[in-house]
Protein backbone atom coordinates (compact mmCIF):
# COMPACT_ATOMS: atom_id res chain seq x y z
CA UNK A 1 0.00 0.00 0.00
CA UNK A 2 1.49 3.50 -0.81
CA UNK A 3 2.79 5.33 2.56
CA UNK A 4 -0.07 7.84 3.32
CA UNK A 5 1.86 9.59 5.70
CA UNK A 6 4.25 10.90 2.96
CA UNK A 7 1.86 11.11 -0.39
CA UNK A 8 0.85 14.70 0.25
CA UNK A 9 4.22 15.97 0.58
CA UNK A 10 5.00 14.18 -2.54
CA UNK A 11 2.46 15.52 -4.63
CA UNK A 12 2.70 19.05 -3.43
CA UNK A 13 6.78 18.87 -4.72
CA UNK A 14 5.65 16.96 -8.15
CA UNK A 15 2.97 19.30 -8.71
CA UNK A 16 5.41 22.41 -8.07
CA UNK A 17 8.78 20.86 -9.90
CA UNK A 18 6.06 20.31 -13.02
CA UNK A 19 5.35 24.11 -12.84
CA UNK A 20 8.42 25.41 -12.70
CA UNK A 21 9.73 22.60 -15.21
CA UNK A 22 12.40 21.86 -12.45
CA UNK A 23 12.04 17.68 -12.56
CA UNK A 24 15.41 15.98 -11.28
CA UNK A 25 15.88 12.29 -11.92
CA UNK A 26 17.98 9.52 -11.32
CA UNK A 27 19.95 8.13 -14.13
CA UNK A 28 18.41 5.55 -16.18
CA UNK A 29 17.41 2.20 -14.30
CA UNK A 30 17.06 -1.51 -15.64
CA UNK A 31 15.67 -4.06 -13.47
CA UNK A 32 15.83 -7.78 -13.68
CA UNK A 33 12.47 -7.67 -15.72
CA UNK A 34 13.99 -5.18 -18.20
CA UNK A 35 12.12 -2.22 -17.81
CA UNK A 36 14.48 1.20 -18.24
CA UNK A 37 13.73 4.33 -17.54
CA UNK A 38 15.98 7.89 -17.65
CA UNK A 39 15.54 11.58 -18.26
CA UNK A 40 16.23 11.12 -21.90
CA UNK A 41 14.07 7.48 -22.34
CA UNK A 42 10.55 8.24 -24.00
CA UNK A 43 7.65 6.07 -21.68
CA UNK A 44 5.52 4.33 -24.14
CA UNK A 45 2.04 4.20 -23.01
CA UNK A 46 -1.31 2.51 -24.05
CA UNK A 47 -4.57 3.66 -23.47
CA UNK A 48 -7.47 0.27 -23.76
CA UNK A 49 -10.78 2.04 -22.91
CA UNK A 50 -11.57 5.20 -24.90
CA UNK A 51 -14.40 6.72 -23.40
CA UNK A 52 -14.62 9.88 -21.39
CA UNK A 53 -12.61 8.64 -18.13
CA UNK A 54 -10.08 7.14 -20.37
CA UNK A 55 -9.70 10.22 -22.66
CA UNK A 56 -9.11 11.84 -19.19
CA UNK A 57 -6.71 9.99 -17.93
CA UNK A 58 -4.74 9.62 -21.09
CA UNK A 59 -4.44 13.13 -21.34
CA UNK A 60 -2.82 13.36 -17.62
CA UNK A 61 -0.81 10.87 -17.95
CA UNK A 62 0.90 12.98 -20.86
CA UNK A 63 0.67 16.09 -18.56
CA UNK A 64 2.70 14.18 -15.65
CA UNK A 65 6.09 14.14 -17.34
CA UNK A 66 7.31 15.58 -20.72
CA UNK A 67 8.92 11.96 -21.60
CA UNK A 68 5.51 10.11 -21.46
CA UNK A 69 4.05 9.46 -25.50
CA UNK A 70 1.08 7.99 -26.41
CA UNK A 71 1.74 4.84 -28.68
CA UNK A 72 -1.54 2.60 -28.74
CA UNK A 73 -5.09 3.29 -28.42
CA UNK A 74 -8.25 0.41 -28.58
CA UNK A 75 -11.40 0.33 -27.40
CA UNK A 76 -14.22 -2.38 -28.66
CA UNK A 77 -15.43 0.04 -30.92
CA UNK A 78 -13.30 2.33 -33.67
CA UNK A 79 -15.52 5.50 -33.63
CA UNK A 80 -15.07 5.83 -29.42
CA UNK A 81 -10.90 5.22 -30.54
CA UNK A 82 -11.03 8.42 -33.40
CA UNK A 83 -13.11 10.10 -31.00
CA UNK A 84 -10.43 9.79 -28.35
CA UNK A 85 -7.54 10.48 -29.94
CA UNK A 86 -9.25 13.55 -31.50
CA UNK A 87 -9.85 14.90 -27.73
CA UNK A 88 -6.57 13.71 -26.40
CA UNK A 89 -4.63 15.31 -29.22
CA UNK A 90 -6.53 19.00 -28.60
CA UNK A 91 -5.82 18.95 -25.21
CA UNK A 92 -1.72 17.81 -25.75
CA UNK A 93 -0.66 19.43 -29.41
CA UNK A 94 3.03 18.77 -28.64
CA UNK A 95 3.19 15.69 -30.94
CA UNK A 96 3.47 13.39 -28.14
CA UNK A 97 -0.16 12.06 -28.96
CA UNK A 98 0.49 11.21 -32.80
CA UNK A 99 -0.30 8.07 -32.72
CA UNK A 100 0.39 6.00 -35.87
CA UNK A 101 -3.14 4.24 -37.48
CA UNK A 102 -1.54 1.00 -37.59
CA UNK A 103 -1.50 1.66 -33.75
CA UNK A 104 -5.11 1.90 -33.40
CA UNK A 105 -6.51 -1.08 -32.22
CA UNK A 106 -10.99 -2.41 -32.27
CA UNK A 107 -12.33 -5.34 -31.03
CA UNK A 108 -12.34 -7.98 -28.22
CA UNK A 109 -8.71 -8.65 -28.48
CA UNK A 110 -6.93 -5.37 -29.67
CA UNK A 111 -5.64 -4.94 -25.82
CA UNK A 112 -3.16 -7.88 -26.58
CA UNK A 113 -1.63 -6.06 -29.50
CA UNK A 114 -1.83 -2.48 -27.81
CA UNK A 115 -0.44 -3.77 -24.31
CA UNK A 116 2.64 -5.15 -26.58
CA UNK A 117 3.55 -1.70 -27.96
CA UNK A 118 3.88 0.06 -24.40
CA UNK A 119 5.79 0.67 -20.87
CA UNK A 120 2.57 1.86 -19.05
CA UNK A 121 -0.72 0.70 -20.13
CA UNK A 122 -4.01 2.65 -19.25
CA UNK A 123 -6.70 -0.01 -18.35
CA UNK A 124 -10.42 2.49 -18.37
CA UNK A 125 -12.56 0.09 -19.89
CA UNK A 126 -16.00 -0.96 -18.40
CA UNK A 127 -14.70 -2.53 -15.16
CA UNK A 128 -15.96 -6.51 -16.52
CA UNK A 129 -12.95 -6.92 -18.71
CA UNK A 130 -10.33 -5.47 -15.82
CA UNK A 131 -9.39 -8.71 -14.35
CA UNK A 132 -8.34 -10.21 -18.21
CA UNK A 133 -6.69 -6.65 -19.10
CA UNK A 134 -5.10 -6.38 -15.73
CA UNK A 135 -3.52 -10.03 -16.18
CA UNK A 136 -2.32 -9.57 -19.84
CA UNK A 137 -0.63 -6.49 -18.64
CA UNK A 138 1.16 -7.45 -15.83
CA UNK A 139 2.14 -10.91 -17.38
CA UNK A 140 3.98 -8.74 -20.33
CA UNK A 141 5.74 -7.18 -17.84
CA UNK A 142 4.11 -3.40 -18.04
CA UNK A 143 3.59 -0.27 -15.20
CA UNK A 144 -0.27 -0.14 -14.84
CA UNK A 145 -3.14 2.46 -14.24
CA UNK A 146 -6.50 0.92 -13.49
CA UNK A 147 -9.75 2.72 -12.86
CA UNK A 148 -11.89 1.64 -10.26
CA UNK A 149 -13.74 -0.97 -9.91
CA UNK A 150 -11.80 -3.86 -10.87
CA UNK A 151 -14.31 -6.33 -11.94
CA UNK A 152 -17.57 -7.56 -11.42
CA UNK A 153 -18.25 -10.69 -9.69
CA UNK A 154 -16.13 -12.67 -6.69
CA UNK A 155 -13.98 -14.71 -9.70
CA UNK A 156 -12.61 -11.85 -11.25
CA UNK A 157 -12.10 -10.78 -7.48
CA UNK A 158 -9.75 -13.86 -7.07
CA UNK A 159 -8.05 -13.38 -10.19
CA UNK A 160 -7.20 -9.74 -9.69
CA UNK A 161 -5.68 -10.40 -6.12
CA UNK A 162 -3.56 -13.49 -7.89
CA UNK A 163 -2.62 -11.05 -10.64
CA UNK A 164 -1.72 -8.67 -8.07
CA UNK A 165 1.21 -10.85 -6.25
CA UNK A 166 2.63 -11.05 -9.70
CA UNK A 167 3.01 -7.26 -10.11
CA UNK A 168 4.49 -7.49 -6.51
CA UNK A 169 7.01 -9.49 -7.78
CA UNK A 170 7.79 -7.75 -11.23
CA UNK A 171 8.26 -4.56 -9.24
CA UNK A 172 5.31 -3.24 -11.37
CA UNK A 173 3.81 0.21 -10.37
CA UNK A 174 0.12 -0.38 -10.00
CA UNK A 175 -1.93 2.73 -9.20
CA UNK A 176 -6.21 2.29 -8.85
CA UNK A 177 -8.46 5.39 -9.62
CA UNK A 178 -9.28 5.49 -6.48
CA UNK A 179 -8.61 9.27 -6.07
CA UNK A 180 -9.73 10.34 -2.86
CA UNK A 181 -6.70 8.35 -1.61
CA UNK A 182 -4.73 10.61 -3.28
CA UNK A 183 -6.47 13.53 -2.37
CA UNK A 184 -5.23 16.03 0.07
CA UNK A 185 -8.43 16.68 1.99
CA UNK A 186 -8.93 13.16 2.36
CA UNK A 187 -4.91 12.52 3.14
CA UNK A 188 -4.97 15.60 5.75
CA UNK A 189 -8.20 14.32 7.57
CA UNK A 190 -7.87 10.46 7.74
CA UNK A 191 -4.26 11.07 9.02
CA UNK A 192 -5.87 13.14 12.18
CA UNK A 193 -8.33 10.61 12.29
CA UNK A 194 -5.42 7.42 12.39
CA UNK A 195 -3.75 9.56 15.35
CA UNK A 196 -7.01 9.73 17.30
CA UNK A 197 -8.05 13.17 17.13
CA UNK A 198 -11.92 12.10 17.58
CA UNK A 199 -11.21 9.18 19.15
CA UNK A 200 -12.57 5.04 18.43
CA UNK A 201 -14.48 5.38 15.29
CA UNK A 202 -18.40 3.79 16.31
CA UNK A 203 -20.16 4.31 13.33
CA UNK A 204 -19.99 5.78 9.29
CA UNK A 205 -22.51 7.10 6.76
CA UNK A 206 -21.66 6.75 3.08
CA UNK A 207 -23.66 8.32 0.35
CA UNK A 208 -23.83 8.65 -3.44
CA UNK A 209 -27.05 9.66 -4.01
CA UNK A 210 -27.20 11.57 -7.29
CA UNK A 211 -29.99 11.70 -10.78
CA UNK A 212 -28.35 8.95 -12.94
CA UNK A 213 -26.20 8.83 -15.97
CA UNK A 214 -26.83 8.49 -19.52
CA UNK A 215 -29.32 6.09 -21.91
CA UNK A 216 -27.97 5.30 -25.34
CA UNK A 217 -31.07 3.92 -27.33
CA UNK A 218 -30.99 1.01 -29.20
CA UNK A 219 -29.83 1.02 -33.24
CA UNK A 220 -31.24 -0.82 -35.81
CA UNK A 221 -28.61 -3.78 -36.72
CA UNK A 222 -27.33 -3.72 -33.74
CA UNK A 223 -26.63 -7.65 -31.94
CA UNK A 224 -27.37 -7.90 -28.45
CA UNK A 225 -23.74 -8.31 -27.53
CA UNK A 226 -23.76 -4.33 -28.98
CA UNK A 227 -25.95 -3.16 -27.38
CA UNK A 228 -25.07 -3.90 -23.90
CA UNK A 229 -21.71 -2.99 -24.76
CA UNK A 230 -23.01 0.39 -25.63
CA UNK A 231 -24.96 0.53 -22.95
CA UNK A 232 -22.40 -1.35 -20.21
CA UNK A 233 -23.28 0.68 -17.49
CA UNK A 234 -26.94 -1.05 -17.33
CA UNK A 235 -25.76 -4.58 -17.04
CA UNK A 236 -23.89 -6.30 -14.13
CA UNK A 237 -21.43 -8.41 -16.36
CA UNK A 238 -19.77 -5.17 -17.65
CA UNK A 239 -20.86 -2.53 -14.72
CA UNK A 240 -21.65 -4.51 -11.59
CA UNK A 241 -24.63 -1.88 -10.80
CA UNK A 242 -23.82 1.39 -9.66
CA UNK A 243 -23.18 0.54 -6.33
CA UNK A 244 -19.90 -1.22 -7.72
CA UNK A 245 -19.26 1.52 -10.49
CA UNK A 246 -19.46 4.81 -8.59
CA UNK A 247 -20.88 3.98 -4.45
CA UNK A 248 -16.85 2.02 -4.72
CA UNK A 249 -15.34 5.30 -4.00
CA UNK A 250 -17.36 6.31 -0.87
CA UNK A 251 -17.10 2.64 0.65
CA UNK A 252 -13.17 2.88 0.14
CA UNK A 253 -12.76 5.74 1.85
CA UNK A 254 -14.84 3.97 5.29
CA UNK A 255 -12.55 1.25 4.50
CA UNK A 256 -9.50 3.62 4.98
CA UNK A 257 -10.54 5.14 7.64
CA UNK A 258 -11.19 1.41 9.15
CA UNK A 259 -7.76 0.35 8.17
CA UNK A 260 -9.91 -3.01 6.99
CA UNK A 261 -13.20 -4.27 5.65
CA UNK A 262 -16.60 -5.33 6.31
CA UNK A 263 -17.10 -8.80 7.40
CA UNK A 264 -20.72 -8.54 6.88
CA UNK A 265 -23.40 -7.37 4.91
CA UNK A 266 -27.28 -7.23 4.58
CA UNK A 267 -29.95 -4.30 3.01
CA UNK A 268 -32.47 -3.62 0.85
CA UNK A 269 -32.84 -2.23 -3.01
CA UNK A 270 -34.62 -2.36 -5.93
CA UNK A 271 -35.85 -0.24 -9.00
CA UNK A 272 -38.81 2.06 -8.02
CA UNK A 273 -38.41 4.26 -11.01
CA UNK A 274 -35.90 2.75 -14.38
CA UNK A 275 -38.18 0.20 -14.72
CA UNK A 276 -38.06 -0.54 -18.74
CA UNK A 277 -35.82 -2.14 -20.77
CA UNK A 278 -33.95 0.98 -21.43
CA UNK A 279 -32.21 0.33 -18.17
CA UNK A 280 -31.29 -3.24 -18.37
CA UNK A 281 -30.69 -4.87 -15.17
CA UNK A 282 -29.75 -2.99 -12.46
CA UNK A 283 -31.45 -1.54 -9.38
CA UNK A 284 -32.23 2.21 -9.68
CA UNK A 285 -31.12 2.21 -5.46
CA UNK A 286 -29.78 0.45 -2.19
CA UNK A 287 -29.60 0.63 1.01
CA UNK A 288 -26.97 -1.69 2.94
CA UNK A 289 -25.41 -1.60 6.27
CA UNK A 290 -22.30 -2.97 6.81
CA UNK A 291 -20.57 -4.56 9.97
CA UNK A 292 -16.86 -4.59 10.52
CA UNK A 293 -14.92 -7.26 12.74
CA UNK A 294 -15.28 -4.91 16.17
CA UNK A 295 -18.92 -4.38 15.29
CA UNK A 296 -18.39 -0.77 13.56
CA UNK A 297 -21.39 -0.40 11.15
CA UNK A 298 -21.43 1.82 8.05
CA UNK A 299 -24.80 2.69 6.88
CA UNK A 300 -24.47 3.10 2.54
CA UNK A 301 -26.88 4.44 0.38
CA UNK A 302 -26.74 5.14 -3.06
CA UNK A 303 -29.72 5.81 -5.59
CA UNK A 304 -30.24 7.10 -9.39
CA UNK A 305 -33.34 8.73 -9.02
CA UNK A 306 -34.19 12.53 -10.59
CA UNK A 307 -35.41 15.19 -8.21
CA UNK A 308 -34.45 13.42 -5.22
CA UNK A 309 -31.63 14.28 -1.71
CA UNK A 310 -28.50 13.99 -3.70
CA UNK A 311 -25.46 13.62 -1.89
CA UNK A 312 -21.88 12.21 -2.74
CA UNK A 313 -20.12 11.97 1.04
CA UNK A 314 -18.71 9.91 3.95
CA UNK A 315 -19.28 11.13 7.40
CA UNK A 316 -17.34 9.20 10.50
CA UNK A 317 -18.04 9.18 13.56
CA UNK A 318 -15.94 9.15 16.88
CA UNK A 319 -16.34 8.95 20.67
CA UNK A 320 -14.67 12.09 20.58
CA UNK A 321 -16.57 14.19 17.80
CA UNK A 322 -16.88 13.37 13.86
CA UNK A 323 -15.81 13.96 10.46
CA UNK A 324 -17.90 15.48 7.65
CA UNK A 325 -15.71 14.63 4.40
CA UNK A 326 -17.55 17.13 1.88
CA UNK A 327 -16.92 20.64 3.61
CA UNK A 328 -13.56 18.37 5.36
CA UNK A 329 -14.38 19.54 8.38
CA UNK A 330 -13.48 17.82 11.55
CA UNK A 331 -15.51 18.58 14.78
CA UNK A 332 -15.65 17.30 18.54
CA UNK A 333 -18.15 17.35 21.22
CA UNK A 334 -20.56 20.48 20.82
CA UNK A 335 -19.37 21.04 17.42
CA UNK A 336 -16.47 22.49 17.85
CA UNK A 337 -13.77 22.47 15.34
CA UNK A 338 -10.74 20.89 15.68
CA UNK A 339 -9.57 20.95 11.94
CA UNK A 340 -11.23 22.38 8.61
CA UNK A 341 -9.26 21.86 5.13
CA UNK A 342 -9.38 24.23 3.15
CA UNK A 343 -9.02 23.14 -0.34
CA UNK A 344 -8.39 26.67 -2.16
CA UNK A 345 -4.79 25.65 -3.83
CA UNK A 346 -5.15 21.69 -3.75
CA UNK A 347 -3.91 19.82 -6.91
CA UNK A 348 -6.25 17.72 -8.68
CA UNK A 349 -6.01 14.28 -7.87
CA UNK A 350 -7.13 13.16 -10.41
CA UNK A 351 -3.62 14.16 -11.79
CA UNK A 352 -1.76 13.58 -8.64
CA UNK A 353 -2.55 9.94 -9.27
CA UNK A 354 -0.19 10.26 -12.77
CA UNK A 355 2.36 12.41 -11.66
CA UNK A 356 2.96 9.99 -8.60
CA UNK A 357 2.96 6.61 -11.04
CA UNK A 358 5.24 8.32 -13.92
CA UNK A 359 7.51 10.04 -11.49
CA UNK A 360 8.32 6.30 -9.56
CA UNK A 361 8.15 4.86 -13.69
CA UNK A 362 11.38 7.44 -14.87
CA UNK A 363 13.00 7.19 -11.78
CA UNK A 364 12.91 3.48 -11.68
CA UNK A 365 11.46 2.55 -7.91
CA UNK A 366 8.86 0.66 -7.52
CA UNK A 367 6.51 2.69 -4.82
CA UNK A 368 2.69 1.88 -5.96
CA UNK A 369 1.02 -1.32 -5.05
CA UNK A 370 -2.69 -0.27 -5.01
CA UNK A 371 -3.85 -3.34 -6.13
CA UNK A 372 -5.18 -5.43 -2.93
CA UNK A 373 -6.84 -2.03 -1.63
CA UNK A 374 -8.69 -1.48 -4.79
CA UNK A 375 -10.17 -5.03 -5.39
CA UNK A 376 -11.06 -5.44 -1.76
CA UNK A 377 -12.73 -2.27 -1.92
CA UNK A 378 -14.44 -3.56 -5.23
CA UNK A 379 -15.55 -6.98 -3.24
CA UNK A 380 -17.12 -4.38 -0.61
CA UNK A 381 -18.99 -2.69 -3.41
CA UNK A 382 -20.16 -6.01 -4.33
CA UNK A 383 -20.47 -7.82 -1.17
CA UNK A 384 -23.52 -4.63 -0.74
CA UNK A 385 -25.06 -5.63 -4.31
CA UNK A 386 -25.29 -9.52 -3.19
CA UNK A 387 -26.98 -8.33 0.17
CA UNK A 388 -29.24 -6.38 -1.83
CA UNK A 389 -30.04 -8.88 -4.80
CA UNK A 390 -30.42 -11.58 -1.78
CA UNK A 391 -32.11 -9.70 0.93
CA UNK A 392 -30.40 -11.36 3.05
CA UNK A 393 -27.24 -11.05 5.20
CA UNK A 394 -24.21 -12.60 3.22
CA UNK A 395 -20.43 -12.74 4.89
CA UNK A 396 -17.31 -11.03 3.15
CA UNK A 397 -16.30 -14.80 3.09
CA UNK A 398 -19.29 -16.19 1.36
CA UNK A 399 -19.12 -13.19 -0.94
CA UNK A 400 -15.10 -13.63 -1.53
CA UNK A 401 -15.64 -16.87 -2.34
CA UNK A 402 -18.78 -17.51 -4.50
CA UNK A 403 -18.13 -19.15 -8.24
CA UNK A 404 -20.92 -17.63 -9.07
CA UNK A 405 -19.69 -16.15 -12.81
CA UNK A 406 -21.71 -12.81 -14.53
CA UNK A 407 -19.06 -12.65 -17.44
CA UNK A 408 -20.08 -14.64 -21.04
CA UNK A 409 -18.79 -17.68 -22.16
CA UNK A 410 -17.51 -15.78 -25.13
CA UNK A 411 -16.94 -12.82 -26.75
CA UNK A 412 -17.62 -12.14 -30.14
CA UNK A 413 -20.24 -9.78 -31.70
CA UNK A 414 -22.44 -12.44 -32.65
CA UNK A 415 -22.26 -14.01 -29.10
CA UNK A 416 -24.88 -14.33 -26.57
CA UNK A 417 -24.12 -12.83 -23.03
CA UNK A 418 -25.45 -13.23 -19.88
CA UNK A 419 -28.34 -12.17 -19.88
CA UNK A 420 -30.76 -11.62 -22.72
CA UNK A 421 -33.84 -9.69 -22.54
CA UNK A 422 -38.01 -11.64 -23.18
CA UNK A 423 -40.34 -11.08 -25.98
CA UNK A 424 -41.15 -7.91 -24.40
CA UNK A 425 -37.55 -6.37 -24.64
CA UNK A 426 -37.28 -6.74 -20.67
CA UNK A 427 -34.06 -8.01 -18.93
CA UNK A 428 -34.31 -10.51 -16.27
CA UNK A 429 -34.06 -8.34 -12.79
CA UNK A 430 -33.05 -9.59 -9.23
CA UNK A 431 -35.50 -10.53 -6.79
CA UNK A 432 -34.58 -10.02 -3.00
CA UNK A 433 -35.81 -13.69 -1.32
CA UNK A 434 -35.22 -15.40 -4.74
CA UNK A 435 -32.34 -14.51 -6.71
CA UNK A 436 -29.06 -16.44 -5.70
CA UNK A 437 -25.69 -14.28 -4.99
CA UNK A 438 -23.34 -16.99 -4.06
Amino acid sequence: MINRKSLERRSFVKQSTLATGAVVLTPMVKNEYGFQSSVDETIKVSLIGCGGRGTGAAVQALKASKNVQLVALCDAFMDRVKDSLKNIKKAIDDGRADVLPEHLFDGFDGYKKAIELCDVVILTTPPGFRPMHFKEAVEKGKHVFMEKPVATDAPGIRSVLETAKQARLKKLNVVVGLQRQYQDKYLQLVDRIHKGKIGDIVAAQAYWNGAGVWVRPREAGQTEMEYQMRNWYYFNWLCGDHIVEQHIHNLDVVNWVKQGYPVKAQGMGGREVRKGPDHGQIFDHHYVEFEYADGTIMNSQCRHIKNCWSQVNEVVIGTKGKVNFGPGLMSGKGGKVIYQHDENGDPNPYQVEHDLLFAAIESGEYKYADTENGAKSTMTSILGRMATYSGKMVTWDEAIGSDVSLMPQQYAWDAIPPVVPDSSGNYPIPVPGATNVV
